[in-house]
């Protein structure tokens, strides 16, 4: 089984899949949204990704993402009836592991229904089936901000730093960009608009 690995990446798709080189090999992962703006990088410009190895009957998959603690709520996410590895995906990509604690904790079936692929009873057996098993990133979450390093991405902010990675744009670069705009509750397209004014300064 695969648990991490270290590369460049050699290819990205809109919808998250990936090849990362390493050493020569190209593997192919599948990624939430967010992931490669938040990923550890090293100097040389590789990427860490921690590594969740599917095996089905008639294929094997890998996904990658940014942080063990998110690899451990893809897992659990997976243990959830009717709740399969793409699902899993875009809920990760649209609230983080962290958001996603606090939400389950708070029995915000509200908030899970607004996931794309989330409907009302999907919604309800993620509250339900998860409550008390991600209390340690809901403590993460809901703790009282101390600097804003320490805080996790939201949805928009994640998609809007994946999506400026996917163009070239370096975290750091992508980072001061979005704390330079004053609003991340717009859609997409303007948000990226904005930071790309930013970044072309």
């Amino acid at each position: 089984m695969i648990g991490r690995l270290t590369g460049r990446l050699a290819e990205s798709e809109p919808d998250g899949s990936i090849v990362l080189d390493v050493n020569g090999v190209g593997y192919e992962l599948t990624t939430p949204l967010g992931t490669l703006g938040r990923a550890e990088t090293a100097s040389d410009g590789s990427l860490t990704l921690h590594v969740h190895t599917h095996v089905r009957e008639d294929a094997l998959e890998l996904f990658g993402f940014a942080t063990a603690s998110d690899r451990a709520v893809f897992r659990t996410l997976l243990a959830v009836s009717h709740v399969g590895p793409k699902l899993a995906l875009s809920v990760l990509g649209a609230l983080g592991g962290n958001e996603l604690a606090a939400a389950v904790e708070r029995e915000d079936v509200a908030a899970l229904k607004r996931i794309p692929g989330v409907g009302l009873k999907t919604a309800q057996r993620i509250a339900l089936e998860l409550k008390g098993k991600l209390a340690a990133l809901a403590m993460v979450a809901t703790a009282p901000r101390r600097a804003p390093a320490q805080t996790a991405p939201s949805g928009a902010e994640a998609q809007l730093s994946d999506a400026l990675v996917r163009m070239g744009w370096k975290a750091n670069e992508v980072e001061r960009a979005i704390a330079a705009l004053p609003d991340l509750e717009r859609p997409l397209g303007e948000l990226v608009r904005d930071a790309l004014a930013t970044l072309s300064r």
